[in-house]
């Protein structure tokens, strides 16, 4: 991991000597944020892959209902009814969760990248890439050069997070957890899945600017490539939000 570490800032200074003659003293935020952008782009047919798989066990998540339904009292012929269902509809029970769990790796070494000292002696503006929200704030407030920062950097992520609020609303009003069965929680989690996307904001307050940097861009990428893999029509998404009102 260390070795990988190392590659991965050595990319990240090689960008920002390229972005020097454009950016000045802001080239490695400018680095972090394009180095971020090219490995989701790099992991985008994992992305791909995971929505394709998502969408399909949605689409067999009625039939599935009803054999649970159906063999409820018999766990041996509801085991096989399920496998045959997969079989069946050619439908792997991790489509979807695997090319997931294969970006994850990625991801967390970019975040401990950005979370340790190896961005240290860099800025945004006025801001040091290794300080904190609380460092700005105790160096000049909220309104202060380096708060004025991440004042910006809160509003994207405002920005960002509604967008996602509403494409995850209406996701869920499209293809609603319960899908016609009872299921316990679906109702709370519901409610709560689409204000997640507001936890970037408490995290941004609390990493290194460098590693916030590469929160706001991954999130939004994620927030728009959600959208974009995950798209509803219109008429779907209006025909669902209607049937699910009392």
């Amino acid at each position: 991991m260390s070795a990988l570490m190392s590659l991965f800032a050595a990319l990240v200074e090689r960008l920002a000597e390229l972005l020097q003659p454009l950016f000045a003293t802001t080239a490695t935020a400018a680095a972090i944020v394009l180095f971020t952008a090219l490995v989701r782009l790099a992991v985008h047919p994992l992305s791909r892959a995971a929505a394709r798989g998502q969408k399909a066990r949605t689409r067999i998540a009625p039939q599935l209902a009803a054999l649970r339904k159906k063999h409820a009292k018999n766990p041996e012929r509801l085991k096989k009814a399920v496998l045959e269902l997969h079989a069946k509809e050619k439908v792997s029970p991790f489509a979807g969760i695997m090319p997931s769990l294969l970006q994850a790796p990625a991801f967390l070494l970019m975040y401990h990248l950005f979370a340790g000292d190896r961005m240290a002696g860099h800025a945004l503006l006025a801001a040091p890439l290794g300080d904190r929200w609380a460092d700005a704030l105790s160096h000049g407030g909220p309104f202060g050069p380096a708060g004025q920062v991440y004042l910006v950097l809160f509003a994207i992520v405002t920005v960002v997070a509604a967008f996602g609020y509403r494409h995850t609303r209406r996701q869920l009003a499209a293809q609603p957890l319960d899908l016609g069965q009872p299921t316990p929680g679906a109702g709370a989690i519901t409610r709560i899945m689409p204000l997640l996307s507001f936890a970037t904001l408490v995290t941004v307050a609390v990493v290194p600017l460098a590693a916030a940097l590469y929160v706001v861009t991954s999130t939004a990428w994620t927030v728009v490539e959600r959208a974009f893999l995950h798209r509803v029509p219109k008429e779907e998404a209006s025909g669902a939000a209607f049937a699910t009102r009392p």
